[in-house]
Protein backbone atom coordinates (compact mmCIF):
# COMPACT_ATOMS: atom_id res chain seq x y z
CA UNK A 1 0.00 0.00 0.00
CA UNK A 2 1.73 3.45 -0.73
CA UNK A 3 0.04 6.29 1.20
CA UNK A 4 1.21 9.84 0.02
CA UNK A 5 -1.15 13.07 -0.92
CA UNK A 6 0.77 13.78 -4.03
CA UNK A 7 -0.88 12.24 -7.01
CA UNK A 8 2.25 12.16 -8.95
CA UNK A 9 3.89 10.09 -6.44
CA UNK A 10 1.34 7.38 -6.22
CA UNK A 11 1.17 7.26 -10.10
CA UNK A 12 5.18 7.13 -10.11
CA UNK A 13 5.19 4.24 -7.16
CA UNK A 14 2.67 2.45 -8.29
CA UNK A 15 3.60 2.46 -12.27
CA UNK A 16 7.28 1.27 -11.03
CA UNK A 17 5.81 -1.52 -8.11
CA UNK A 18 3.47 -2.87 -10.89
CA UNK A 19 6.58 -3.47 -13.46
CA UNK A 20 8.07 -5.35 -10.35
CA UNK A 21 5.39 -8.11 -10.06
CA UNK A 22 3.51 -6.10 -7.04
CA UNK A 23 0.08 -5.64 -6.26
CA UNK A 24 -0.91 -1.67 -5.39
CA UNK A 25 -3.55 -0.14 -3.51
CA UNK A 26 -3.19 3.48 -2.77
CA UNK A 27 -4.16 5.82 0.21
CA UNK A 28 -4.32 10.05 -0.17
CA UNK A 29 -4.81 10.60 3.57
CA UNK A 30 -4.16 9.07 7.15
CA UNK A 31 -7.88 8.18 7.66
CA UNK A 32 -7.90 6.30 4.21
CA UNK A 33 -5.17 4.69 4.83
CA UNK A 34 -6.06 2.84 8.51
CA UNK A 35 -9.29 2.01 7.22
CA UNK A 36 -7.97 0.31 3.57
CA UNK A 37 -4.99 -1.17 6.36
CA UNK A 38 -7.73 -3.25 7.99
CA UNK A 39 -9.38 -4.19 4.43
CA UNK A 40 -7.10 -5.00 2.54
CA UNK A 41 -3.97 -6.46 5.11
CA UNK A 42 -0.85 -5.44 2.82
CA UNK A 43 2.16 -7.44 3.18
CA UNK A 44 3.99 -3.63 3.55
CA UNK A 45 3.18 -0.01 3.66
CA UNK A 46 5.09 3.31 1.67
CA UNK A 47 3.96 5.79 4.46
CA UNK A 48 4.73 9.74 3.80
CA UNK A 49 4.42 11.12 6.76
CA UNK A 50 3.13 14.65 5.49
CA UNK A 51 -0.41 13.80 5.00
CA UNK A 52 -3.68 15.67 5.31
CA UNK A 53 -5.70 14.81 8.85
CA UNK A 54 -4.19 12.41 10.74
CA UNK A 55 -0.31 12.59 9.76
CA UNK A 56 2.19 9.77 8.83
CA UNK A 57 3.25 9.39 12.55
CA UNK A 58 -0.35 9.20 13.66
CA UNK A 59 -0.75 6.73 10.94
CA UNK A 60 2.36 4.49 12.10
CA UNK A 61 1.45 4.69 15.91
CA UNK A 62 -1.84 3.13 15.54
CA UNK A 63 -1.22 1.09 13.03
CA UNK A 64 1.62 -0.64 15.54
CA UNK A 65 -1.45 -1.28 18.30
CA UNK A 66 -2.40 -3.74 16.30
CA UNK A 67 0.06 -4.94 13.23
CA UNK A 68 3.54 -5.82 12.62
CA UNK A 69 3.04 -5.30 9.02
CA UNK A 70 6.29 -3.54 7.40
CA UNK A 71 6.45 0.15 7.10
CA UNK A 72 8.51 2.45 5.30
CA UNK A 73 8.16 6.32 5.61
CA UNK A 74 8.45 8.34 2.94
CA UNK A 75 9.15 11.70 3.89
CA UNK A 76 10.22 15.15 2.09
CA UNK A 77 11.16 16.35 5.74
CA UNK A 78 14.93 17.09 6.13
CA UNK A 79 14.50 17.16 10.23
CA UNK A 80 16.13 14.43 12.03
CA UNK A 81 13.84 14.23 14.99
CA UNK A 82 10.90 13.01 12.20
CA UNK A 83 12.79 10.39 10.80
CA UNK A 84 14.22 9.03 14.58
CA UNK A 85 10.54 9.57 15.69
CA UNK A 86 9.24 7.56 13.05
CA UNK A 87 11.61 4.67 13.92
CA UNK A 88 10.64 4.41 17.36
CA UNK A 89 7.38 4.11 17.07
CA UNK A 90 7.57 1.22 14.96
CA UNK A 91 8.42 1.82 11.28
CA UNK A 92 10.94 -0.63 9.68
CA UNK A 93 13.14 1.93 7.47
CA UNK A 94 12.94 5.42 5.81
CA UNK A 95 13.42 7.21 2.61
CA UNK A 96 13.85 10.75 2.17
CA UNK A 97 12.46 12.82 -0.78
CA UNK A 98 13.27 13.22 -3.69
CA UNK A 99 13.86 9.30 -3.33
CA UNK A 100 15.66 7.16 -6.04
CA UNK A 101 13.09 4.65 -7.24
CA UNK A 102 15.43 2.06 -7.75
CA UNK A 103 16.80 2.39 -4.39
CA UNK A 104 13.06 2.43 -2.47
CA UNK A 105 12.46 -0.16 -4.78
CA UNK A 106 15.31 -2.22 -3.26
CA UNK A 107 14.39 -1.43 0.47
CA UNK A 108 10.99 -2.81 -0.94
CA UNK A 109 12.11 -6.01 -2.23
CA UNK A 110 14.53 -6.33 1.16
CA UNK A 111 11.94 -5.65 3.74
CA UNK A 112 9.46 -8.36 2.01
CA UNK A 113 12.41 -10.62 1.61
CA UNK A 114 13.23 -10.78 4.72
CA UNK A 115 9.51 -10.72 6.14
CA UNK A 116 9.05 -14.05 4.18
CA UNK A 117 11.92 -15.84 5.05
CA UNK A 118 10.69 -15.37 8.35
CA UNK A 119 7.43 -16.41 7.79
CA UNK A 120 8.71 -19.09 5.73
CA UNK A 121 10.98 -20.57 8.44
CA UNK A 122 11.28 -24.26 9.30
CA UNK A 123 14.38 -24.24 11.23
CA UNK A 124 15.09 -26.16 14.21
CA UNK A 125 11.28 -27.37 15.95
CA UNK A 126 12.91 -26.60 19.19
CA UNK A 127 12.76 -23.19 20.61
CA UNK A 128 15.80 -20.58 21.17
CA UNK A 129 16.43 -20.22 24.61
CA UNK A 130 18.82 -17.70 26.26
CA UNK A 131 18.37 -17.11 29.96
CA UNK A 132 14.88 -16.03 30.51
CA UNK A 133 14.02 -14.96 26.89
CA UNK A 134 12.41 -17.68 24.30
CA UNK A 135 11.73 -17.16 20.51
CA UNK A 136 9.50 -19.68 19.16
CA UNK A 137 10.78 -19.66 15.10
CA UNK A 138 7.98 -21.80 13.83
CA UNK A 139 4.89 -19.60 15.54
CA UNK A 140 7.09 -16.34 15.37
CA UNK A 141 6.66 -15.62 18.99
CA UNK A 142 8.86 -14.42 21.68
CA UNK A 143 8.52 -14.82 25.63
CA UNK A 144 10.25 -13.51 28.81
CA UNK A 145 10.13 -15.97 31.73
CA UNK A 146 6.75 -17.13 30.37
CA UNK A 147 5.50 -13.63 29.83
CA UNK A 148 4.62 -13.16 25.62
CA UNK A 149 6.04 -10.19 24.46
CA UNK A 150 4.51 -8.07 21.62
CA UNK A 151 7.08 -8.05 19.14
CA UNK A 152 7.04 -6.80 15.26
CA UNK A 153 7.83 -8.45 12.71
CA UNK A 154 11.49 -6.55 12.87
CA UNK A 155 11.58 -6.57 16.70
CA UNK A 156 10.92 -10.44 16.76
CA UNK A 157 14.09 -10.71 13.89
CA UNK A 158 16.37 -8.54 15.90
CA UNK A 159 15.88 -10.47 19.25
CA UNK A 160 16.08 -14.00 17.34
CA UNK A 161 19.31 -12.54 15.73
CA UNK A 162 20.95 -11.58 19.14
CA UNK A 163 19.62 -14.78 20.67
CA UNK A 164 21.61 -16.91 17.66
CA UNK A 165 24.83 -14.55 18.53
CA UNK A 166 24.30 -14.88 22.05
CA UNK A 167 27.74 -13.23 23.83
CA UNK A 168 28.70 -11.83 20.57
CA UNK A 169 29.13 -8.29 19.78
CA UNK A 170 27.50 -7.28 16.78
CA UNK A 171 28.06 -3.88 14.98
CA UNK A 172 25.42 -1.62 13.42
CA UNK A 173 26.21 -2.60 10.03
CA UNK A 174 26.22 -6.39 10.83
CA UNK A 175 22.83 -6.00 12.37
CA UNK A 176 21.81 -4.07 9.65
CA UNK A 177 22.67 -7.22 6.88
CA UNK A 178 21.37 -9.85 9.44
CA UNK A 179 18.10 -8.18 10.37
CA UNK A 180 17.11 -5.88 7.58
CA UNK A 181 18.78 -7.95 4.41
CA UNK A 182 20.40 -5.61 2.62
CA UNK A 183 23.61 -3.58 1.65
CA UNK A 184 23.98 -0.61 4.39
CA UNK A 185 22.93 2.75 2.92
CA UNK A 186 24.45 4.92 5.48
CA UNK A 187 22.42 5.18 8.54
CA UNK A 188 22.16 2.93 11.31
CA UNK A 189 19.72 4.73 13.85
CA UNK A 190 17.43 1.92 12.55
CA UNK A 191 19.15 -0.34 14.33
CA UNK A 192 18.88 2.21 17.63
CA UNK A 193 15.66 2.64 17.41
CA UNK A 194 14.66 -1.09 17.20
CA UNK A 195 17.43 -1.96 20.36
CA UNK A 196 15.19 1.05 21.74
CA UNK A 197 11.88 -0.66 21.63
CA UNK A 198 12.78 -3.79 22.17
CA UNK A 199 14.05 -2.83 25.00
CA UNK A 200 10.81 -0.87 26.21
CA UNK A 201 9.14 -4.32 26.07
CA UNK A 202 11.28 -6.37 27.84
CA UNK A 203 11.34 -3.63 30.69
CA UNK A 204 7.86 -3.49 30.38
CA UNK A 205 6.96 -7.13 30.50
CA UNK A 206 9.29 -6.86 33.64
CA UNK A 207 12.76 -8.00 32.85
CA UNK A 208 15.96 -6.20 32.48
CA UNK A 209 16.58 -4.36 29.21
CA UNK A 210 20.38 -4.19 30.33
CA UNK A 211 20.57 -7.56 28.93
CA UNK A 212 20.76 -6.13 25.87
CA UNK A 213 23.97 -4.53 26.41
CA UNK A 214 25.79 -1.53 24.57
CA UNK A 215 29.18 -2.42 23.27
CA UNK A 216 30.53 1.34 23.05
CA UNK A 217 31.92 2.15 19.43
CA UNK A 218 30.69 -1.48 17.89
CA UNK A 219 27.00 -2.31 18.49
CA UNK A 220 25.02 -4.38 20.79
CA UNK A 221 25.79 -7.59 22.48
CA UNK A 222 22.80 -9.80 24.34
CA UNK A 223 24.16 -11.29 27.52
CA UNK A 224 24.60 -14.75 28.43
CA UNK A 225 23.02 -16.06 32.01
CA UNK A 226 26.09 -16.62 34.65
CA UNK A 227 26.41 -19.96 35.28
CA UNK A 228 25.68 -20.86 38.72
CA UNK A 229 27.54 -23.87 40.23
Amino acid sequence: MVVDDERSIIDLLTYNLQRNGYRVVAARDGGQALRLAQIERPDLIILDLMLPGVDGLDVCRELRRTSGVPIIMLTARDEEVDRVVGLELGADDYVTKPFSVRELIARVKAVLRRTTSAEAEIGAVAPLRVGPLEVDTLSREAWLDGTPLPLTRLELDLLETLMRHAGQALSREQLLDLVWSYDYFGDARAVDSAIKRLRAKLREAGGDPSIIFTVRGIGYRLERPCKTS
